[in-house]
């Protein structure tokens, strides 16, 4: 797609609410603007934000398996361009001035420019999404026994929980002389009692939650956003790098996002190489019907479930994989 407009994750959520959905005729989903703009996590399109130096390619070097350069592979944050006509109805309402302001960019030395600004609803959902990416997925991976209590005592030190630490010593002595020990023991302990201490973490990231205003703007929406304080921000912080660290970035999640990324490269360039042969009807049906946007292919691509993508790269790929009687 790197010659026609990009991919982006977030891009492609605004376009499946926007079009893909199936709730009406033209208006996917038909949400309001202001459900829509809770979506709209980063208001600038691709076009904008890209720089032309960081273009999609192969590693370099001599090698027998071709693969992708990530971090010239990797997009910006942005809306696809595709989705123009629908932003420009979000932001409709909002005056010249705010809108100008909201769709502010930074652009950085080396690396793809960024945005600068969301809506309230979306930095309430950005923050729900930080809270349960830091505190319930590395609840799972010590269940799972993917942390261990070492790693955890590493990467998140009683200073970067200073916040939480001082909030269980405030309780009284009743509830520990030494909460940061407390707080391990009882984490890599029995299931109810990290059910507990996870539950104290989420009470202590959400009850603080404050308005800040953001006073260069008019309209409320964009005017009022919510934060953390730098506490529990911090400690947010230390979680979620211990679950990038040491989950994310481990060599068995590795593999498993490579293969899944030489999964759907392959898939696409097999129905761009033929689609009229290798796409389902009703999707060639759409293809032919723009004029040969390869945006359908991706959108095929892209509305995949893993099982149906697997079974679809061994159909095409595997020689002793799929049969004619196969239902995807």
């Amino acid at each position: 797609m790197r010659d026609a407009e990009g991919f982006e994750g977030n891009g492609q959520t605004l376009r499946l609410l926007a079009l893909l959905e199936n709730f009406s005729a033209a208006a996917g989903a038909n949400l309001s603007r202001r459900s829509m703009l809770g979506v709209l996590k980063y208001p600038v399109a691709l076009s904008r934000l890209r720089n032309p130096e960081l273009r999609p390619r192969l590693q370099e070097g001599p090698s027998v398996l071709q693969t992708i350069d990530l971090k010239a592979s990797t997009p910006p944050k942005g809306y696809l361009d595709s989705e123009t006509d629908v932003v420009d109805w979000i932001l409709e309402p909002l005056g010249n001035a705010d809108r100008d302001a909201f769709t502010s960019i930074e652009k950085r030395e080396g690396k793809h420019a960024r945005t600068l600004h969301k809506s309230l609803d979306c930095s309430i959902m950005d923050l729900a999404d930080d809270i349960a990416y830091g505190v319930h997925d590395l609840e799972d991976a010590i269940a799972l026994r993917l942390v261990t209590e070492r790693q955890f005592r590493d990467l998140v030190p009683e200073e970067s929980c200073k916040s939480f630490v001082e909030e269980r010593r405030l309780k009284g002595p009743t509830e520990s002389n030494a909460p940061y020990e407390a707080m391990v023991d009882g984490l890599f302990g029995d299931s109810n009692t990290r059910k507990r201490w996870i539950s104290r973490w989420v009470n202590h990231l959400i009850t603080p939650v404050r308005f800040i205003e953001c006073p260069e703007f008019q309209d409320p929406l964009i005017r009022w956003r919510v934060e953390i304080p730098e506490g529990p921000a911090r400690f947010l912080k230390a979680l979620k790098e211990l679950v990038m660290q040491v989950v994310i970035r481990s060599p068995g999640v590795q593999h498993l996002e490579f293969k899944g990324q030489s999964m759907v490269v392959s898939v696409f360039e097999a129905m761009q190489s033929d689609p009229e042969r290798l796409l389902p009807r009703d999707a060639h049906a759409k293809l032919e019907a723009a004029g040969g946007d390869l945006r359908q292919i991706s959108d095929f691509v892209a509305g995949m479930t893993d099982t149906y993508l697997l079974k679809t790269y061994e159909r095409l790929f595997e020689p002793r994989m799929g049969s004619v009687f196969d239902k995807l």
